[in-house]
């Protein structure tokens, strides 16, 4: 069939053409912005689930919603730096959404206050020593410029929000890979967002994130599971993951028999980036209009290959030798949720010896921790690359421990 037709969406966040199943998140997303705009409260989300499930697709759904509602969008995408960037990044993102909500000739005093807090928010100390602001007007004396992440951001959400409700519009920020924020990031981003909620202002925040999210924000505030719902989302369900796949084709003159749809969802298991990275595959062998269970599994090479060359091997290479071969051994013990100790004795060392370069795999979104004291991959069948790509099991020598010199009497 003609590449140029191909319907489907192999591409991170990348929205494909029929999403399906998430009309839970949707329905949640709709009643929040439908409650804040009548002067309400209601409690917002952060959506988890392992890497490839859709989750940036879902926030890119919630903008458009919102967009068709009036609110203005401010969508960041979180990687990890100190605070001092995540002031500059979020106020330049705050200072496009203020001029959304009005162009500049029709501020009135909230908007020139609103500007003003900000200028004071991304006030920062350059190498030079020297003050350096992002906003061109004054600062606003006594607002945003204690010192402190939760304070100054709060002052800035108020100042929004007052502005936003006096055009009667509202603001939704959407953050995508939101366990990079550092617990500061997230304990100012959660205080802020409760002053909205206690001064019933129109500014609200809705996160996606990987499974550990609900611990990391129930650690940062006790109060965080009162704000916020935190739905998870997966593999798509059988019914759901063929629609997945036949919806697409069917729009562009072509069908799957249902032989070709079951054996589909067998190969993908139903996880979305990989329904659509098989339909993708799938669609360059079969001849169509009419796509058959022959056709499915002559593209599974095809399919495989492109999973480890790319959406696998990506994350491979950001490993040092030994966090390699902690993967390793979690693969040999298979897809499950494996205990830490079990590592450790595969690998022939202790819990103790290896727990920073098991921590240091969570930080890097590797690993998420389900329940105490185990690990899980955040991609499924990773534990099948891992054993193609690494047939062995090797774990590097420890290196002896230098003893520091002494200095000389």
């Amino acid at each position: 069939m003609q590449a140029v037709a191909n319907p489907y969406t192999p591409n991170a966040g990348a929205e494909p053409q029929a999403v399906v199943g998430r009309d839970d998140q949707l329905g949640s997303f709709d009643l929040l912005l439908e409650r804040i705009s009548r002067g309400r409260t209601e409690q917002s989300m952060i959506i988890t689930g392992l890497c490839g499930v859709g989750k940036t697709v879902l926030l890119g759904q919630f903008r458009t919603k919102a967009l068709g509602r009036d609110w203005v969008v401010v969508e960041f995408e979180v990687s990890k730096n100190d605070d001092s960037h995540f002031r500059r990044t979020i106020g330049a993102k705050l200072r496009t959404a203020l001029h959304e909500l009005s162009p500049r000739a029709r501020w009135s005093d909230r908007f020139n206050h609103a500007a003003a807090v900000l200028r004071s928010f991304t006030v920062t100390v350059d190498a030079q020593g020297k003050w350096a602001a992002g906003v061109n007007m004054d600062a606003a004396e006594g607002y945003a410029d204690h010192g402190d992440l939760a304070l100054d951001l709060s002052d800035v959400f108020i100042a929004m929000g007052d502005a936003a409700r006096e055009r009667g519009r509202g603001v939704v920020l959407l953050f995508d890979e939101i366990q990079f924020l550092t617990k500061p990031q997230l304990e100012a981003t959660i205080e802020a967002l409760h002053k909205m909620i206690q001064r019933k202002l129109p500014v609200t925040m809705v996160g996606a994130g990987l499974p550990q999210m609900a611990e990391l924000a129930g650690d940062a505030k006790s109060y965080a599971e009162r704000l916020f719902k935190f739905p998870s989302i997966g593999n798509l369900g059988e019914d759901d993951a063929k629609s997945a796949l036949l919806k697409p084709a069917v729009d562009e003159g072509a069908s799957y028999d249902d032989d070709a749809l079951e054996e589909a969802v067998a190969v993908t298991g139903g996880y979305p980036y990989f329904v659509q990275e098989l339909g993708y595959a799938v669609w360059t062998v079969a001849d169509g209009p009419t796509i058959h269970r022959s056709d499915v599994v002559a593209a599974v090479p095809q399919y495989e290959a492109k999973l480890d060359e790319s959406f696998f091997r990506v994350r491979l290479d950001r490993t040092t030798e030994l966090q390699k071969a902690y993967l390793r051994a979690m693969a040999e013990l298979g897809p499950e949720p494996q205990k830490a100790s079990d590592v450790a004795e595969k690998m022939g060392r202790t819990s103790q010896n290896l727990g920073p370069t098991r921590a240091e795999l969570i930080n890097m979104g590797l690993l998420y921790t389900p329940e105490h004291a185990y690990a899980a991959f955040t991609v499924p069948h990773f534990d099948a690359f891992l054993t193609r790509a690494i047939p062995l099991l090797v774990v590097p020598e420890r290196r002896p421990r230098q003893r520091k010199s002494r200095s000389p009497q």
